[in-house]
């Protein structure tokens, strides 16, 4: 549901006709029912089984270490720094705590940075994205594995940027521009104008922040999956419930024939 809403919100322009959903109103909207669902996503991992207390704390402790170094890239020239955790942990932690920390980790950022900003729930949903898909990626080890997420980690730079346009490019350029948003067009022609808008305004910086995060996986992954997977270990995530049945023994009532515990058979052992 949070996915369906999310892909509303960016692929409006060739969903709805204009003017029945403003744009002044769409972002807080868009932002309350966002938190909702990211609340709602959070109670049915932990109602499945697949985010417990120690799980929440790791998504604040993660969520708190995107916000910090996210002033490290700060956007300049493409360069993001936040992409490369949001992709080892969705990889490590599923497809659901990797879209709570794309939502969570923007949230946080946002208030630290002062970028709060109708932008946001849109910024929030693509870093959520980034980090849900990740946990779909396929197995593999080793090199194999950081060669994939390194390759999903420069594809999701572009995926960023692709939808981050889409939420401002039918208010950005004037209705006569060849590559402007224009109602009422079949959605073919629509989606090829928006392809060369995004191409012609976006590609430099979209470059930018697949090669860093390309860089950054393939320098820090290795050790951050190992450190990540470490951490699943040690806090025990999902960890499987053991009975052991009482030991029993075949005697008769009153018998008190010792075995090698040194205690009568109608005597458990603690």
């Amino acid at each position: 549901m949070a996915a369906f809403l999310g892909v509303v919100a960016f692929f409006w322009p060739f969903l709805v006709a204009p003017g029945k959903f403003g744009s002044n109103y769409a972002p807080p909207l868009i932002f309350g029912v966002l938190l909702v669902i990211v609340l709602s996503v959070v109670i049915s991992e932990i109602a499945e089984g697949g985010i417990n207390s120690k799980a929440l704390a790791m998504l604040g402790v993660l969520s708190a270490v995107n916000a910090a170094i996210r002033p490290l890239g700060a956007g300049t020239a493409g360069i993001e720094t936040v992409f490369f955790i949001l992709v080892l942990s969705g990889r490590v932690f599923g497809p659901g705590f990797g879209f709570t920390l794309g939502c969570t980790s923007l949230f946080a950022s946002a208030l630290i940075t002062g970028g709060v900003g109708p932008w946001m729930p849109y910024q929030m949903f693509g870093c959520a994205f980034v980090g849900m898909l990740a946990g779909f990626l396929p197995k593999a080890t080793g090199r194999k594995e950081v060669a994939l997420l390194a390759a999903y980690g420069s594809a999701s730079g572009y995926l960023f940027g692709f939808l981050l346009n889409l939420s401002f490019w039918p208010f950005s350029l004037d209705p006569n521009s060849s590559i402007a948003y224009l109602p009422g067009l079949p959605f073919t022609e629509q989606f090829q104008r928006y392809l060369a808008f995004d191409l012609a305004t976006s590609l430099g910086w979209d470059t930018g922040r697949a090669v860093t995060n390309f860089i950054c996986i393939c320098l820090a992954g290795p050790a951050v999956l190992t450190v990540l997977r470490r951490a699943a270990r040690k806090a025990r995530f999902q960890a499987p419930i053991r009975f052991q049945p009482t030991p029993t023994t075949a005697g008769a009532p009153g018998d008190t024939k010792k075995d090698g515990s040194g205690l009568p058979h109608d005597q458990p052992s603690r």
